[in-house]
């Protein structure tokens, strides 16, 4: 399912709606605890979870590098937000009777080159998160990135 991409006065907001059949407490531990985090978004570490704590974004280089990303929002299984880039994404979890729906949202200031890159990036991890709950593992499937890629790049085009 594609994100939805909206204009509003300072920026844009992309969307992603995904209905998960698993408890908010399972889709919170793998959003949040790092032996997990690592195998749907690999550069992300947690080191304080707590609305002002720290999440390292790892270079994965080879330098060993890292860039400490702010936690602005975080309410434990209820949501989590932390900046990205100029912006910031957002994680919120809901109950459902038959599991929980996750969204994601991402704040994005202003469009570029690189827009369509993240929104595929996104797409892809959470694909990625999908699988790693049904009890499975898989590499960034890059051919699936360049698929939703093509298409990002044509929901920007239209913004």
């Amino acid at each position: 399912m594609l994100a939805v991409v909206e204009k509003f006065e300072d920026g844009y907001v992309a969307t992603y709606n995904r209905p998960l059949h698993y408890s908010v407490e399972k889709v919170w531990a793998t959003l949040t605890e790092n032996g997990k985090l690592e195998k749907w978004m690999s550069n992300l570490q947690v080191v304080d979870l707590r609305k002002g704590g720290i999440i390292k974004f790892n270079m994965n280089d080879g330098t060993g590098k890292s860039i400490d990303i702010s936690i602005i929002d975080f309410k434990e299984l209820e949501y989590l937000q932390y900046e990205w880039g100029e912006g910031w994404v957002r994680f919120e979890l809901f109950p459902k009777d038959d599991g929980c729906l996750l969204v994601l949202k991402e704040y994005i200031p202003t469009l570029s080159d690189h827009t369509s890159k993240d929104l595929a990036g996104w797409h892809v991890c959470l694909d990625m998160f999908s699988t790693l709950l049904d009890g499975q593992y898989m590499d960034f499937p890059k051919g699936e990135w360049e698929k939703w890629h093509e298409k990002y790049v044509r929901i920007v085009k239209q913004l």
